[in-house]
């Protein structure tokens, strides 16, 4: 067996791990990542990426549908639209490899050593990994634990990526179902399910709680509840799934109610998106004898990531929530320049979240009921999209969306930005640095914004909360 010292040893290539060894490399310390699948991991590969270039692509698809209509939309006219499913999934490959490749290449550049294989820990620092080839064995001054999360498979509906799909198998359908029932309620559901909707599918949604998307508030939900109810979505809350009866037809979905009757709906897929798990399992956990976080599912970390083994990190989905590339991406970062001996701790005032639904939502810092338990006497403005001129020539105000601003009363120190609405995942940016950067509401109504752009829905709201918007009275 061939032996392979280094620095630093990572273990999973996505956002969180190749960001981790690139910046690793880039200080000067002798890395090795290691990769069972394709560098980029769920993200890049099975999830964030590839879910919204199928997304982007229903959105077309819709477009143009609307122009094939009597009388046509703005205007443009054209004939039905037809749609490929093998030629959507195909397009959809390519930006996969492509930014596969472009990590690889990244790895390569920075000097970090990619290989692919799986790697079970014998102790803290020191795994075996099974290549194509042989078995490597590694020993590193250094790990960083980067193993990421898979779907949750309910028990009496396994996964078979064809009648049972995780979000992994819906990004390959073979074939646009006609009718998809999705089971779980939350953003990776609802992102699914808007795109399927798009291009044509019927879609049925069973929830277990009393709303889909139940992170949110209920004003931030509503214009997405309008869009799903507009659109034909039938959503079944307080609902749980039995199981499903597979045939040569198709799948028979089986569900109860909040009262304990049952239902069931016979449909071409079943779509589960009932969460993710930590992949703490299969590389040797209980070898490396780390301790768990107080749930018991989640790998305990301090606030430089560091576990209870010195020289042992976890960044991303294996440490808890909130389970975002960014936040893995930007711990692996931050680890990185803590072995190279740079004083680093997470410090970070807001973490952003987006839903890419229709309309897309993001949420950063306090909602107002947040902002409220913890304390806090505040202000809070709100601007339509619908008064704003560049939201009109997107269509992005179709389903009422809106800006909404949280700030401290007494000092008028910002503390929560949300927005709804179609583009509205672009203004993130803007939203997170003005918490980061602890922004006041006079900070950024005194910055120019440029016209016509949604970012004005910012300042306005902004303004709004002062209680001298512009363009609303």
């Amino acid at each position: 067996m061939n032996t392979r010292s280094c620095q630093v040893l990572v273990v999973g290539a996505g956002p969180g791990g190749y960001v981790a060894a690139i910046r690793s490399a880039q200080l000067g310390l002798d890395t090795v990542i290691v990769e069972a699948d394709k560098a980029g991991g769920t993200c890049l590969i099975r999830g964030c990426i590839p879910s919204k270039a199928m997304i982007h692509a229903a959105e077309r698809f819709e477009n143009i549908s609307q122009h094939s209509t009597d009388g046509g939309h703005m205007g443009i006219m054209s004939s039905s639209p037809e749609l490929d499913m093998k030629g959507l999934v195909s397009w959809k490959d390519s930006i996969v490899q492509k930014l596969n490749q472009g990590v690889e290449g990244l790895l390569k550049a920075a000097g970090a050593e990619l290989i692919n294989g799986w790697a079970e820990f014998v102790d803290a620092k020191t795994c075996k990994v099974k290549t194509q080839d042989d078995v490597l064995r590694i020993e590193a001054e250094n790990v960083i634990l980067a193993t990421g999360s898979s779907p949750i498979e309910l028990p009496f509906m396994p996964f078979d990526e064809e009648n049972i799909c995780s979000s992994t198998g819906a990004l390959d359908l073979k074939d646009l179902p006609s009718k998809v029932a999705i089971v779980g309620g939350g953003y990776i559901g609802l992102e699914l399910g808007c795109a399927l909707t798009k291009m044509g599918s019927e879609v049925t949604v069973i929830e277990g709680l009393d709303s889909v998307l139940s992170i949110f508030d209920k004003e931030l939900r509503r214009p997405l509840e309008i869009w799903l109810k507009k659109h034909g979505v039938k959503l079944n809350t307080n609902c749980m799934a039995k199981g499903a009866d597979i045939t040569e037809e198709g799948v028979t979905m089986r569900w109860a109610d909040k009262g304990g009757d049952e239902h069931s709906l016979d449909v071409d897929t079943v779509l589960v998106t009932v969460g993710r798990r930590p992949n703490t399992q299969g590389w040797g956990l209980e070898e490396m004898g780390l301790r768990m976080d107080d749930t018991g599912r989640f790998i305990a970390i301090d606030e430089q990531c560091k576990t209870n083994m010195p020289g042992v990190y976890a960044i991303g989905d294996v440490t808890g929530d909130p389970m975002l590339a960014h936040r893995a991406s930007a711990q692996g970062e931050m680890v990185a320049e803590i072995i190279a001996g740079h004083q680093r701790i997470w410090d970070k005032v807001a973490i952003p979240a987006i839903v890419f639904t229709e309309p897309e939502i993001v949420s950063v810092g306090h909602t107002p009921e947040e902002a409220k338990e913890a304390g806090e006497n505040v202000i809070v403005g709100k601007f339509p999209l619908a008064a704003n001129g560049r939201a009109l020539t997107l269509e992005a105000e179709k389903t009422n969306g809106f800006v909404r601003v949280i700030a401290r009363e007494e000092d008028h120190v910002i503390l929560g930005i949300q927005a709804v609405g179609s583009h509205v995942a672009e203004l993130s940016g803007e939203f997170v640095l003005a918490l980061e950067m602890g922004a006041v509401l006079e900070d950024v109504a005194a910055t120019v914004h440029a016209h016509p752009t949604m970012t004005e829905s910012f300042h306005e709201s902004i303004l709004k909360t002062l209680g001298h918007a512009i363009h609303i009275s």
